[in-house]
C-alpha cells in the first residue's frame, strides 16, 4: 500500500474494503500484543469486582446501594485522573514511536505533577462536601431509617476509599506509560496480584474470617485500599529495577526537567482531556442521580447490571484503548496512510467483538443477578438492564472507538465537543426531562437514553471518515 507522510495525501488514499476492514496475521499479532493483556487484567479486575459487588450485597440492599453512590462519585475523580494523563499520553504514544525517550520522560514528569495536583483538589472536595454529594442521590421518598442508614455507610465507605486514591494515581501515571509504549504485561500482573489481595482482604473483612473483624462494606474499602498499595509497589519496583525493560524511566527524577518548548503543547491537549473526562464523568452520575428519582431499588439493580456488564463490555473498551495506542504510534512514526487503515481495522474488529460478547452477555442477564442477597423484583429489574445494556453494546463499542482515534491525533478539541457535549446536550436533558416530567419507569427512560447513542455513533464516521485527526504532533516540523 502506498505510503506518505504528507497528510492531504494520506487522507485521499482509498482502500479496498477488504483492506480496510480485515488484516493480515501481522497485524492481528500486533493487536493481541497490546489488547489481550489488557483485556486479561481488566476482566479479571472486574470479576474481582462482581464478586466483591456480592460479598456486598450478602450485607444487604442499603450497603450495596451506599457503596454504588459512593463508586460513582469516584468514578469522576477516576476519570479526570485518565483524562489529565491522556493529554500527555499523546505525546508520549507517539515520541516512543518516534523513538525519542527523553520526550517520553518529559511526558511522564508532566503526568505525575497533573496527578498530585487532581489528587490534592479532589481530596479536598470530597473530605469538605462528601456528604452534600452523597445526600443527592437518595430519593426523597426514601424511608428515614433507610436514609440514615444509607448515609452511614456511604459516609463511612468514602472516608477510607479517599486514602486509596493515592496509590490509584501514582500507578495511573507508571501503568499508562508502560501501555503506551505497547509493554503491558508488568500492569497485568501488578493488577492481577491487587485483584487476589483485594479479593481476599474483602473476604476476611466483610464477613469477618479467621478472626479479623466484621466491618461489613467497611471492610471492603479497607481492602481496596490495601490493594492499590500493593499494586503501586509491584509497577513502581518494576520500572526502577536495574534490568528494567521501560527504558524511559531511567533518570526520571535524576533530572526532572519539562522542555518549556513542551509544557503548552502538552498543556492545550491536556486542558479539553480533563474538561472532557470531568465534565463526561459528571454526566454519568448525573444519569443515574435521574434514575435514582425512582428510588434505592433502581440503584441497586443498575448496580449490578453495572457490575456484570462490565465485564462483558471490557473486550471492546480494551480495543478501543488499544486504537489509541497503535494508531498514535503509527501517526508518531509518520506512517499516516496506515494509521487510517488500522483505524478502520480496530474499528471493524470492535464490531465484530460486540456479537460474541452481547450474545454472552444476554445469555448471562437471567443468571447472575440471582447470585445477589436482595429482592426478588430488583434481580429481575437488574437482569433487564442487563439486556439492553447488551442491544446496544455494538452502538457502544463504535462510539469508544472512534473516540480513541479521533484523540491519537492530539485533536483533544474535537474529541471534547464529541464526548462530554454530546452527552450534556443530548443524554441528560432526555433522562432529566423524562425522569421528573412523565411517568415513565426508570427502565423505559435508560432504554431511551442509550439508544441516543446511535447520533453519537454517526458524528464519529464522519470525523474520522474526514481525516481531521490524522496528524503527527511530534515531529519538530
Amino acid at each position: 500500500m502506498f505510503e506518505t507522510s504528507n497528510r492531504e495525501e494520506a487522507i485521499k488514499v482509498k482502500f479496498p474494503l477488504k483492506e480496510a476492514l480485515i488484516g493480515d496475521a501481522a497485524f492481528y499479532r500486533r493487536v493481541a500484543m497490546v489488547v489481550v493483556p489488557m483485556i486479561i487484567q481488566n476482566t479479571l479486575s472486574n470479576v474481582v469486582g462482581l464478586l466483591d459487588n456480592i460479598m456486598v450485597g450478602q450485607v444487604g440492599t442499603l450497603a450495596m446501594s451506599s457503596v454504588a453512590i459512593v463508586n460513582q462519585i469516584l468514578f469522576v475523580f477516576y476519570l479526570c485522573i485518565w483524562g489529565s494523563l491522556a493529554g500527555a499520553g499523546i505525546f508520549s504514544t507517539q515520541f516512543f514511536g518516534k523513538g525519542d525517550m527523553e520526550g517520553v520522560r518529559a511526558a511522564i514528569r508532566f503526568k505525575l505533577l497533573t496527578a498530585i495536583t487532581i489528587l490534592g483538589i479532589a481530596s479536598l472536595i470530597l473530605i469538605s462536601f462528601g456528604g452534600n454529594i452523597i445526600s443527592l442521590y437518595i430519593a426523597e421518598g426514601t424511608v428515614e431509617a433507610d436514609r440514615i442508614q444509607t448515609m452511614k455507610l456511604a459516609t463511612g465507605y468514602l472516608d477510607i476509599m479517599i486514602v486509596g486514591l493515592i496509590p490509584f494515581s501514582l500507578t495511573q501515571v507508571y501503568a499508562s506509560a508502560m501501555r503506551e509504549s505497547g509493554k503491558t504485561t508488568l500492569p497485568m500482573i501488578a493488577g492481577m496480584v491487587a485483584m487476589g489481595v483485594n479479593f481476599i482482604f474483602n473476604a476476611l473483612l466483610i464477613f469477618g474470617l479467621f478472626g479479623f473483624p466484621k466491618l461489613g462494606v467497611f471492610g471492603a474499602a479497607i481492602a481496596t485500599v490495601i490493594s492499590r498499595f500493593s499494586e503501586l509497589l509491584m509497577v513502581v519496583y518494576g520500572a526502577h529495577k536495574g534490568k528494567t525493560k521501560y527504558q524511559f524511566f531511567k533518570g526520571l527524577y535524576r533530572h526532572f526537567v519539562i522542555p518549556l518548548n513542551l509544557i503548552w503543547p502538552i498543556l492545550s491537549k491536556t486542558l479539553p482531556l480533563l474538561a472532557n473526562e470531568f465534565l463526561w464523568s459528571l454526566s454519568q452520575a448525573t444519569l443515574l442521580q435521574a434514575y435514582s428519582i425512582r428510588g434505592i431499588a433502581v440503584i441497586a439493580a443498575m448496580n449490578i447490571s453495572g457490575t456484570i456488564s462490565q465485564i462483558f463490555n471490557e473486550v471492546f473498551l480494551s480495543l478501543g484503548n488499544s486504537t489509541g495506542i497503535i494508531v498514535g504510534q503509527e501517526l508518531g512514526a509518520n506512517k499516516l496512510v496506515s494509521a487510517r487503515r488500522t483505524a478502520w481495522r480496530m474499528a471493524a474488529l470492535s464490531l465484530a467483538s460486540t456479537v460474541v460478547m452481547g450474545t454472552l452477555l444476554s445469555l448471562a442477564a437471567p443468571f447472575i443477578p440471582q447470585l445477589y442477597n436482595t429482592e426478588p423484583e430488583i434481580r429481575s429489574l437488574a437482569t433487564r438492564y442487563i439486556m439492553i445494556v447488551a442491544m446496544v453494546m455494538p452502538i457502544n463499542a463504535y462510539a469508544n472507538v472512534a473516540y480513541f482515534t479521533l484523540r491519537s491525533g492530539g485533536k483533544t478539541t474535537v474529541t471534547f465537543l464529541f464526548d462530554s457535549c454530546f452527552s450534556w446536550l443530548v443524554p441528560v436533558p432526555c433522562a432529566y426531562v423524562l425522569s421528573r416530567f412523565t411517568n415513565l419507569p426508570a427502565i423505559s427512560v435508560f432504554t431511551i437514553v442509550s439508544l441516543l447513542e446511535f447520533i453519537k455513533c454517526i458524528i464519529g464516521f464522519i470525523l474520522v471518515k474526514s481525516g481531521v485527526w490524522v496528524r503527527n504532533i511530534v515531529s519538530g516540523k
